[in-house]
């Protein structure tokens, strides 16, 4: 029998339905006039042409970006950054969410307060900065990946997905005579994928967009992730080496148009990920976030 739905369902559904567009226009349409005005001829952009479809197409911009060796420099830099401070951050969340996750820790719950007690109260930032630079972090990659080598956040979520699991499984294995260092890493983790993948997603995510951390500690103009490099583009409309090149070749360009040639470039790597892990995001979320 087909369910019938109330006319108080109908207007509920169909409020959804406009709320949804709305935020789906609202995330498009600005990406949409990314991908226009990078396409755009320089003519187009300074006239005010554009919208959301290209004028006069053109991949200049493109191509000067992809000759940038200042901005594949900033790409490999942040590409390291999101690679070892994953590694970093994965390795951190899941030492710690294990034992936490056990039955008998002693002192468990004031470790557990503690670890709140910094999700509440952050930590200021010029001790912050006096700390990384006393520690010689300055300037370098290093700085961008220490301090935020674990989340709190992210560690809760691993914990309550650890005590999920069956604890006859790992009663099994010691007895077998498994130490718990290889009950964590060949009982626990495999068992972990889905919230493994979003853990791994969310600190990735995290080290691809930060360009605040970078903008405190990073001035050496060599040590620049993409971020700030594209802080600088936007922001500061700092272009000038960036363009130097192209004075001499008489190329003609439109800053704007370059600047989202860039951005588009820095955001596709991101975009390109997430469709292969999206099952085990989905699936990780609503485990991790939910102790049966």
């Amino acid at each position: 029998m087909r369910y019938r739905l109330t006319f108080g369902e109908k207007v509920f559904d169909a409020l959804n339905y406009i709320v949804l567009l709305i935020a789906c226009a609202a995330v498009m349409l600005p990406f949409l006039y990314i991908i226009a005005s990078s396409l755009s001829s320089p003519e187009a952009l300074i006239r005010g042409e554009v919208t959301f479809w290209p004028r006069g197409l053109n991949i200049t911009n493109y191509q000067v970006v992809m000759e940038n060796k200042v901005f594949w420099r900033s790409f490999g830099i942040t590409l390291f950054i999101v690679v070892v401070g994953t590694m970093v951050n994965m390795f951190m969340t899941v030492v710690t969410a294990y034992p936490l996750a056990k039955q008998g820790l002693k002192g468990k719950n004031m470790i557990l307060l503690l670890i709140v007690f910094t999700m509440i109260f952050q930590a200021p930032m010029i001790p912050t900065y006096l700390i990384v630079k006393n520690l010689h972090l300055l300037n370098t990659v290093w700085a961008l990946i220490i301090p935020g080598a674990i989340s709190a956040f992210n560690m809760f979520i691993c914990l309550t997905f650890f005590r999920s699991l069956p604890e006859e499984l790992f009663e099994a294995a010691r007895v077998d005579g498994m130490k718990e260092f290889s009950i964590l890493w060949r009982i626990a983790v495999p068992l972990s994928t889905p919230i493994m993948v979003t853990l791994i997603l969310f600190y990735a995510v995290s080290h691809w967009n930060n360009y605040f951390s970078a903008l405190l500690y990073i001035n050496d103009f060599k040590q620049r992730p993409l971020q700030l490099y594209l802080y600088n583009l936007i922001a500061q409309f700092n272009m000038n080496e960036e363009m130097a090149a192209l004075v001499e070749s008489n190329v003609v360009l439109s800053p704007q148009g370059l600047q989202m040639a860039t951005i588009l470039v820095a955001t596709v790597p991101i975009l390109l990920v997430y469709p292969f892990i999206q099952k085990h995001f989905i699936k990780g979320a609503l485990i991790g976030s939910i102790k049966e």
